[in-house]
């Protein structure tokens, strides 16, 4: 069979179209126009809407109040009835290819330009932030509301919550579609699957199981576009459309062809209309003649089966004025030549209604003569019943077969078991109605068992069975939703004046009583509603409206009680329903309700209801602050900051103005905004003095400094989030925490590889992004990039985030790196050399490995991650942190030399002196001051950067070091002297070769070499040495001059053994104590004056021994350390506390000291000039002597502090 079309014409091609009801359809053109026609004839209904560019998706509420339409990067909301515009929002680039409409009509989601959006559709306030879906085609809400769908070109299906936005299913790329311009998605009824169109197919999503199957379509062309009822699928594609069974997903039905392409099309929420939009024309389609009835919902009072009515006639009719509308009916008998010969019939059951039977009987006859139908002879079995005449009137309906439409059998069969139970053969009527709904409840079809159910459960409550009856109406209840209406009831109301929406007042007071007495109260208020209602209309008794009143006051406070206990189980739903039926008995002060009401709404994220219901009830009781504190909650949980402190401070004035002590008191317990931001503002300030100067925002790729961020946060929905929530206590931790989220920062760890891009630069374009098209441009692009994928919002990189022509930026900015990459969120660092795919040994081989700034940038950061020159992890490493990768650490141990838990948690209190040094040994830097700048954070230097002062960098840094630690092992070198300090060396590189450590002196050894001095030397005499070489003061430097504490060995004789290769010579010293001690050197020492020569030994806090806290050589102790011994001036140490180690007398002591100043050691050569001060040999080797072993003596013991050059 084919189905009839109706052609409607428009002036410009449609692009988009949509049904307001079943009798009109809405379609948009390419001239931003909007125009809506009656299905029948294709009339133009209403005067025309002007958009804007083009409309490319409408839609239509289902409550029929609203429209929207999408534009060109716009989106408009316009008032249904009198076709105005509402508002607009333009948050969407280009086009807005998908718009929809919650089935509660509260909601509006809009798709185009890669971004979705929720908003209020009464506001266009968005209800949630703006999603972000790459080529995003469509959007659709679930039928409960509850979720949304979004399909993209190429990046698939997402569903995310209503509610909070979470993503409930990602399909990654399957699914992906390329439907634009036409509707690309579609829900079942029951929103567990969702139906995705692409080129020459159907994919469906079972949401519940996240399992997808597909099948092909009639046509394998692009541009398809499905929409669906939730029973069927019609699907179009090129110039012809086929439809599919949501369940079976089979074909039914016939293609429907057209001779040209379709553009778009839509269905009736019936699933009875579907328009197709071809050039400039509209065509409706009639499904009915194409598919059976178990494919449609029954939707509108106004297309009732079997009968026509005029709207005058209905409303009157449906009124239950059976008088007038027998008046209304017979002008329209006589104002025509010939009278239809529905309006005959209606006016047959109006006038049996009215018990003139044999009028009704004369309008039957005639309604036959002109054009027998079923309505006709029905209304004369009616009459005839009415007469008494019960097999007449049974006989009589039997004709109305004869004359019917084989569709219209099954309802013909009810309405004739509906008059035999109106015969007086009650129990007949029921138990065939009761087969009837077995069958169709059988045969799987909704629809139909809904209604047989729904006329069983009005037979039982017409019988007197009240319980029967509340099952059997609940559970036709649950077979249908809710917005969809059953035109055969309205036929049945009709013709035998059954009221399903309420029944006579007696009934409905005891349905009313039995439903409270069996602990369904909202539903027993529903039908009393209607119970006062009916009343106030007709002036019912006394008696009634004493029941009225007394019945209300006892279902307003179960209502109340049973919602207050649903909050308590966290039942939500339930309270919210107990509470708006409470609220609709209209009490006497309903602001108590209102905000039990409103915590509720609040507790299921329904914002704008929980305002609503806080503003009522501040209206109804201005003079408690409790409707502005629901009010203030409502306005919080949905976003809206400024008005949500507005309202708290409002609160707290009427807190202050109150007369009443009791609420008066209650200022103590809350928080003045005003000392919330005070406290935000003072851990804002705190957290930014850790943080870089100059960072990069990545979003807008601008440069901000610390005062634009601040303004930003000020003015961002996290600074009011946090005001707003902390109206009864201030939580430090938290502000701290939120605090460190915004501002959180990402290091940039790199190679610079020429002219990168500098603050300059990109002052001068306003953004990173607008930055030319280079590839070191594009590196400082891709940092950006990876920061935000990472989550945060600011970058830093020393290209760009420091003003280089600023010397006071660009000192703090070297001074504080360190402690920069220490704080950040994270330090990305960018391998250009490194090819991918990466490969072990890639990351020790890099360059960026042999850099000096790389090595704190490498040491300080808690969390740090690798990329090759694709901006690929290293190794393909996607864990949390690769300073904790089971395959990164191990390498980056290796190739530093340090141990995984150091490089995981160092701290530059971690590392002694030297190994830091070491460290620094084997790095490289193009400007000669870097060497040490790069070095000022790991030893926590307070040096002052200032390029052009070439080697008196290193010098002041090392000089620092002494001064600080009194740390010698700077000292342990060979090579070149620095310029700045003949002591100091000239270059970091020195520092690769470990200091000589003596052999190990303890235990058995440390014993008998105690023994052996014990018969040499008095104690006396050791304990003078011991307090000699205690005494001495720490080293220091004063202007670049170090004062050395040393043992000083004297220089008897000087030869020079021969000349080595360049200008090297080797020496040979007869030195006092240590004997003939070859060394070699570039110096050109003075043969003859060798007294001016000493050999030097520094290292005093070895000699001193281990309390002291240093070791000459591998020393691993901190910058900081000092050394505590005491004089050993008494007889015997007595510790101040316990302690488990053996006391050791100062004799003791004083020979151990001895012992290890006879070990062999590291001498320094000094040469003494005119003025009594001394310069350093540089000599080639470490020159190591053998010391004086066990034969020291006071003698030549003899210390003193060098001023050295």
């Amino acid at each position: 069979m084919v189905a009839k079309q109706v052609e409607i014409v428009s002036q410009n091609t449609i692009c988009a179209v949509t049904f307001t009801n079943e009798s009109q359809v809405v379609g948009g053109d390419n001239k931003g126009s909007i125009r809506q026609w009656k299905i029948e004839g294709g009339q133009k209904q209403d005067p025309l809407m002007k958009a804007g560019f083009k409309i490319f998706s409408i839609v239509v509420s289902q409550d029929g109040r609203w429209i929207v339409s999408g534009d060109y990067g716009m989106v408009v909301v316009w008032n249904a009835a009198t076709h105005e515009k509402t508002f607009e929002f333009t948050e969407h680039q280009y086009r807005v290819c998908a718009v929809d409409i919650s089935s509660d009509s509260t909601r509006i989601a809009s798709a185009g330009g890669g971004t979705v959006r929720i908003s209020s559709i009464t506001s266009g306030i968005p209800l949630l932030p703006l999603f972000r879906h790459p080529g995003v085609l469509g959007v659709r809400f679930s039928p409960d509301g509850s979720r949304f769908a979004t399909v993209s070109s190429g990046s698939g299906v997402c569903i995310y919550s209503t509610h909070d936005g979470s993503v409930l299913f990602d399909s990654g790329f399957h699914g992906s579609t390329c439907s634009w311009p036409v509707s690309p998605l579609a829900w079942s009824s029951d929103g567990l699957e969702l139906f995705v169109a692409s080129t020459g197919k159907i994919t469906c999503f079972n949401v519940s199981e996240s399992s997808s199957s597909e099948w092909s379509i009639h046509e394998s062309r692009p541009g398809v576009s499905i929409v669906s009822n939730g029973k069927f699928i019609a699907c179009s594609a090129g110039s012809s459309v086929s439809l599919w069974d949501c369940a079976s997903h089979k074909q039914i039905g016939s293609i429907i062809k057209h001779s040209t392409g379709i553009n778009v099309v839509a269905l009736s929420l019936s699933g009875g209309y579907l328009a197709c939009g071809i050039g400039t024309n509209i065509t409706i389609h009639n499904l009915r003649d194409v598919l059976p009835a178990q494919y449609f919902y029954c939707l509108h009072a106004s297309q009732f089966p079997l009968m026509q009515v005029s709207e005058a006639a209905l409303k009157s009719w449906t009124q239950d004025d059976p008088t007038h509308t027998e008046t209304l009916l017979s002008e329209e008998v006589t104002k025509v030549s010939s009278a239809s010969h529905y309006v005959l019939a209606n006016r047959a059951l109006i006038r049996a209604r009215l018990k003139h039977w044999a009028l009704a009987i004369e309008d039957c006859k005639e309604s036959l003569r002109i054009q027998p139908s079923p309505i006709a002879h029905i209304a004369m079995a009616t009459a005839l019943l009415g007469q008494g005449n019960r097999e007449g009137a049974l006989c009589t309906f039997d004709l109305a077969f004869h004359d019917c439409e084989l569709h219209e059998i099954k309802f013909l069969l009810l309405l004739k078991l509906i008059l035999v139970f109106e015969s007086g053969n009650q129990e007949e009527a029921i138990t065939r109605v009761e087969y009837l709904v077995t069958r169709a409840n059988r045969d799987n079809d909704n629809d139909t068992t809904h209604l047989y159910t729904q006329v069983l459960g009005a037979m039982h409550v017409k019988k007197g069975s009240y319980k029967l009856a509340i099952s059997l109406i609940k559970r036709a209840n649950k077979l249908v939703p809710k917005h969809i209406q059953c035109p055969p009831l309205k036929t049945i109301s009709l013709i035998f004046g059954w009221n399903f929406n309420g029944l006579d007042i007696v009934v409905q007071q005891r349905l009313c009583e039995t439903l409270y007495a069996e602990g369904h109260t909202a539903e027993a208020v529903k039908i009393l509603l209607d119970i006062r209602k009916s009343n106030e209309e007709n002036q019912g008794c006394n008696a009634i409206v004493d029941w009225i009143a007394d019945f209300t006051k006892k279902c307003a406070a179960t209502l109340e009680h049973v919602g207050d206990e649903a909050v308590k189980s966290v039942k939500h739903d339930d309270a919210i329903t107990q509470y708006s039926a409470a609220l609709s008995l209209s009490p006497p002060n309903p602001a108590g309700l209102l905000l039990k009401r409103s915590r509720a709404r609040v507790a299921k994220g329904l914002w704008e209801d929980s305002l609503q219901d806080a503003n009522e009830a501040v209206k109804a009781d201005p003079s408690s602050p409790w409707g502005y504190e629901a009010k203030h909650v409502s306005l919080h949980a949905s976003r809206r900051y400024d008005e949500a402190l507005d309202t708290f401070k409002s609160m707290l004035h009427v807190i202050e103005q109150s007369t009443d002590p009791t609420i008066s008191q209650l200022r103590k317990n809350y928080v003045s905004p005003s000392v919330t931001i005070a406290a935000i503002d003072s851990i804002v300030r705190e957290f930014l003095k850790r943080c870089p100067l100059v960072v990069i925002d990545v979003t807008t790729g601008s440069l901000c400094d610390i005062p634009e961020r601040m303004h930003l946060f000020n003015s961002s929905p996290t600074f009011k989030d946090l005001v707003s929530s902390m109206t009864r206590e201030l939580d430090t931790e938290r502000i701290r925490r939120v605090v460190a989220s915004f501002f959180g920062y990402v290091m940039f760890s790199h190679v610079w590889q020429g002219n990168e891009p500098s603050f300059q630069d990109v002052n001068a374009v306003k953004s990173i992004w607008n930055l030319p098209d280079t590839p070191l441009n594009q590196k400082l692009h891709n940092f950006c990039k990876e920061t935000r994928r990472l989550g945060y919002n600011w970058a830093w990189s020393d290209t760009c985030c420091i003003d280089k022509t600023t010397s006071s930026t660009l000192n703090r900015s070297l001074t504080s790196m360190y402690k920069w990459y220490a704080d950040s969120a994270a330090t990305l660092v960018f391998l250009a050399g490194v090819a991918h795919p990466s490969k072990h040994g890639d990351l020790a081989r890099s360059l960026w490995m042999t850099r000096a700034w790389t090595l704190q940038e490498l040491l300080a950061p808690k969390v740090i991650f690798f990329y090759d020159c694709e901006w690929k992890p290293y190794l393909g490493d996607t864990s949390a942190n690769h300073k904790e990768s089971t395959e990164i650490t191990p390498e980056l141990a290796d190739a530093v030399e340090l141990s995984r838990a150091t490089i995981t948690t160092f701290s530059p209190d971690n590392l002694g002196v030297r190994e830091k040094l070491r460290l620094a040994s084997s790095r490289n830097t193009t400007i000669e001051e870097d060497a040490a700048y790069s070095l000022i954070g790991i030893f926590k230097s307070d040096i002052r950067p200032h390029y052009g002062e070439a080697a008196d960098a290193l010098g002041h840094l090392l000089e620092e070091i002494v001064d600080r630690s009194g740390e010698v092992t700077v000292l342990a070198w060979s090579g070149k002297s620095s310029s700045y300090n003949s002591c100091l060396p000239a270059s970091l590189s020195v520092y690769r070769e470990p200091p000589y450590s003596p052999p190990s002196l303890e235990g058995q050894e440390m014993n008998k070499c105690i023994t052996d001095l014990r018969g040499k030397l008095p104690q006396q005499e050791a304990r003078s040495i011991y307090k000699q070489i205690k005494s001495l003061p720490p080293p220091r430097f004063a202007t670049r001059r170090l004062h050395l504490p040393c043992i000083i060995f004297p220089v008897r004789g000087l030869n020079m053994q021969r000349a080595c290769r360049g200008n090297v010579k080797l020496y040979c010293a007869r030195v006092s104590g240590l004997g003939n001690v070859e060394f070699a050197t570039t110096d050109d020492l003075p043969l003859d004056k060798p007294k001016k020569i000493v050999f030097a030994h520094p290292w005093i806090r070895h000699i001193l021994g281990p309390r002291s806290g240093f070791t000459c050589g591998d020393d691993s102790d901190s910058d900081t350390e000092s050394d505590s011994d005491s004089d050993c001036d008494t007889t015997s140490d007595v510790p101040l506390h316990p302690t488990p180690t053996r006391s050791v007398d100062c004799y003791t002591r004083a020979l151990q000291l001895i012992a290890r100043l006879g070990q062999p050691f590291n001498t320094l050569i000094l040469l003494r000039h005119p003025n009594g001060r001394y310069k350093r040999v540089a000599a080639e080797h470490v020159i190591v002597v053998w010391g004086l072993g066990i034969n020291v003596t006071s003698k030549n013991i003899r210390t003193k502090v060098l001023e050295i050059l």
